[in-house]
């Protein structure tokens, strides 16, 4: 009977763990993705501000300019649920984030899972969804290219007119954010 109380009891302690693993997966994805997301977003405002000067577009689709350091965000996101971050590497629009669970498994028949922290680490990245054609000979400014947007729902062509530069796209028009395996 002793027995098969313990075995229930461990049986118990893996489950506290795998659940805890779990918590420490969630963790990693939402602190990847606010990272990858908060530069995104910081990308599309570079391009709205550089909108009437197209020889910058490029760049900025690429991840050139973003500022702010985006593990700021991800520590936020990784503290909301339960997490602290272990590891925040940016590299251009990659962005890969190990967290720790701030809560062990807790006490059990296996005396390891009081002091053992759940571990784990995810990756984002940024994909322009956009392209378009160099800008031509216009030093006047006086003709943007057209900005042509691939997503989930096709193309979308953004014809830009620098008087009127009505609806501009969103920051998820131009970039998506995804967690990525490889």
């Amino acid at each position: 009977m002793a027995g098969l109380l313990f075995l229930a009891f461990a049986y118990f302690a893996v489950g506290q763990a795998a659940v805890n693993r779990s918590g420490a997966q969630t963790a990693a994805d939402a602190a990847a993705l606010a990272a990858a997301q908060d530069t995104r977003d910081q990308l599309a405002d570079l391009w709205v501000e550089d909108v009437l000067d197209p020889t910058k577009w490029q760049q900025i689709f690429e991840g050139v300019g973003a500022a702010e350091d985006p593990c700021r965000r991800a520590a936020e996101l990784a503290a909301q649920n339960d997490a602290s971050v272990d590891d925040c590497a940016p590299d251009g629009l990659r962005f890969t984030v190990a967290v720790q669970t701030n809560k062990t498994a807790g006490d059990s028949v296996i005396p390891a899972t009081s002091t053992t922290h759940a571990h784990a680490s995810a990756t984002a990245v940024i994909k322009s969804l956009c392209t378009f054609d160099p800008p031509g000979a216009d030093p006047e400014g006086a003709v943007l290219p057209t900005l042509t947007c691939n997503d989930k729902d096709g193309e979308r062509e953004w014809e830009l007119d620098p008087k009127d530069l009505g609806v501009l796209p969103k920051p998820e028009d131009l970039f998506d954010v995804h967690l990525t395996n490889d």
